[in-house]
């Protein structure tokens, strides 16, 4: 697949979300997610599942990024979506926003290369092929409308001063927005070389914040909204299989590890009353 270090880690996220869709009653039940593992390997389902860090926890944090896109493109038809680091991910497909709204999935040239073989096109949605620290692609994008940002297991694997960057850069932008994005804890950036799964995958992360609401000090236009549970997610504890769950539970009683992953909101600009 021509992929290197962070971007190997769509596979694994995708193949959560198609395993997801043979839950009885599946969190996020994405087909696009079930066709396109298909394709990339046909018998992905008959190996075990396996409960790391990159699975069914990456479908919940799926879901949170969609129920909040969902509730602001219902708020704002006219909006310019910015799907950050959008690997595989179908959620244009999955949303199905209308047509006054434009959206823009970003990825490296290799991911999108391959998004293109293997996820169904859409009008009025835009692939572009850039790294996300390289802010020119900015410049293919229409201002003066609201912005959704979804920046989904992404952020993790950016430098700091490139997160900073690139919060600038997009408030500057637009005139109002909302930002989505997760982080990881200071401790679990810190440890990540010596994690197994991002081992195999020949990446790490590189930044980490124990309070997610810090990064709205970044600009004076951006505020810090809220956060969706993520390790303790009631919806994973409702709907993971048995086995899954319990090894979450246990996880969750080691120091720190509940809030090893955060899932926030942040905006900026006026927002209807």
């Amino acid at each position: 697949m021509g992929l290197v270090g962070a971007q190997k880690t769509l596979v694994p996220v995708l193949r959560a979300k198609a395993l997801d869709t043979r839950l009885p009653d599946p969190i996020l039940g994405d087909e696009y997610a079930e066709r396109a593992m298909r394709q990339l390997d046909p018998g992905y389902d008959r190996r075990p599942f396996g409960a790391g860090q990159l699975g069914l926890v990456a479908v919940v944090r799926a879901k949170a990024h969609d129920d909040w896109a969902r509730d602001f493109l219902a708020g704002h038809p006219d909006a310019v979506v910015l799907h950050l680091g959008c690997g595989l991910d179908a959620r244009v497909l999955r949303l199905d926003p209308p047509g006054t709204v434009e959206w823009y999935d970003l990825d490296y040239p290799a991911v999108i290369a391959l998004r293109r073989q293997i996820l169904p096109s859409r009008e009025h949605a835009t692939l572009i092929g850039s790294s996300v620290t390289d802010l020119t692609w900015l410049d293919r994008v229409p201002r003066g409308r609201p912005v959704l940002v979804v920046a989904e297991g992404l952020v993790p694997y950016l430098a700091e001063t490139d997160v900073r960057r690139l919060l600038t850069a997009v408030v500057d932008a637009f005139p109002a927005g909302q930002v989505q994005l997760d982080t990881v804890s200071v401790r679990a950036w810190r440890t990540s070389g010596w994690d197994p799964a991002l081992r195999r995958y020949g990446t790490r992360f590189r930044c980490g914040f124990d309070d997610p609401a810090e990064l709205a000090g970044w600009h004076p236009r951006l505020e810090y909204v809220d956060e969706a549970p993520m390790n303790d997610s009631p919806v994973l504890m409702a709907k993971a299989p048995a086995t899954v769950r319990r090894v979450y539970r246990l996880l969750n009683l080691v120091p720190g590890m509940r809030r090893s992953s955060r899932i926030a909101r942040y905006r900026f600009g006026a927002q209807p009353g």
